[in-house]
């Protein structure tokens, strides 16, 4: 009975663990190997292709790839920054304040945008953001503007619409670890005098922390490796280090480059995350928990 019950485990744990193992092997594991490797080559003048480090001395020989993407961690900074900062007080209110049914509809309420795709929802605040968009229309009903205005296609209206784009991956982890802390220890804070902004800093944020790094740990990475919302609503002017890797891959089809640029991307942006984790303390193994 043993061995039979040892074999039937054995077999469950096979017919569950392969698909998993096939999918990361075949789409993620081995593609990225292989761009890995590609990252290394380079085209000699008789058409064979050599080891070489020159894909990726260009991004620090060439002004533009390094300041493009200086230029990106910068913005995916204040953007995570900027969503942390609304979705503690939006977190604070659906787990502390509200009631439990009226806190489960707002959860639904912010979950029900990202039921479709990015793009559409790009496209919709672009709709409301457009010289003929319903903000543009309400401020002139109401006085405040003689003429519409042109909001979009610029560094604030792209950081408006990554900020969109990201908040629930801030507000979900964050409400998850608040909804945790026990009421009564505000409460006794609150009896005891403190302030509002001391129990902030004192018993909230230290609480929160796993999930405050958690979520800013995904939303940095999804605005530093976004393509679809800097494009639509940046504006010609406004250059993220996705497109340069698009170009790369699409454009000028160097492949080689692009995969380079790719790495580079990801060895910066881990840099960073691992920074962060060491400044605040946290461990890498109890934020993603």
């Amino acid at each position: 009975m043993m061995n039979y019950r040892k074999h039937k485990i054995k077999w469950s744990f096979l017919v569950f663990f392969t698909p998993v193992f096939l999918w990361l092997m075949l789409l993620f594991v081995i593609p990225n190997l292989e761009l890995f490797r590609l990252s290394f080559l380079l085209m000699d003048d008789e058409g064979n292709m050599v080891f070489s480090m020159i894909n990726y001395a260009a991004f620090f020989e060439d002004s533009v790839y390094w300041l493009t993407f200086a230029r990106t961690v910068g913005y995916s900074l204040s953007v995570t920054v900027l969503v942390l900062i609304v979705a503690l007080p939006v977190s604070f209110y659906i787990t502390k304040i509200v009631k439990i049914k009226t806190s489960g509809l707002l959860m639904v309420m912010i979950l029900v945008p990202f039921w479709v795709s990015e793009i559409v929802r790009v496209y919709g605040l672009m709709l409301l953001m457009r010289e003929s968009g319903i903000i543009n229309t309400i401020l002139v009903n109401m006085g405040l503007l003689n003429e519409p205005i042109e909001m979009l296609y610029n560094d604030a209206s792209m950081i408006m619409g990554l900020i969109y784009t990201t908040i629930l991956f801030m507000i979900v982890p964050i409400v998850g670890v608040m909804d945790s802390l026990d009421d009564s220890m505000i409460e006794a804070a609150y009896d005891l005098g403190a302030k509002k902004k001391d129990i902030w800093r004192t018993i909230i944020i230290p609480h929160c922390m796993p999930g405050i790094m958690s979520g800013c740990i995904v939303v940095f990475m999804l605005v530093l490796g976004n393509y679809i919302t800097p494009s639509m609503m940046g504006g010609k002017y406004s250059l993220w280090f996705t497109q340069q890797i698009y170009n790369q891959f699409i454009a000028y089809l160097n492949w080689n480059q692009g995969a380079a640029f790719g790495f580079l991307l990801l060895f910066i942006s881990s840099f960073v995350i691992w920074a962060a984790l060491k400044l605040t303390g946290q461990k890498l193994t109890e934020v993603v928990k």
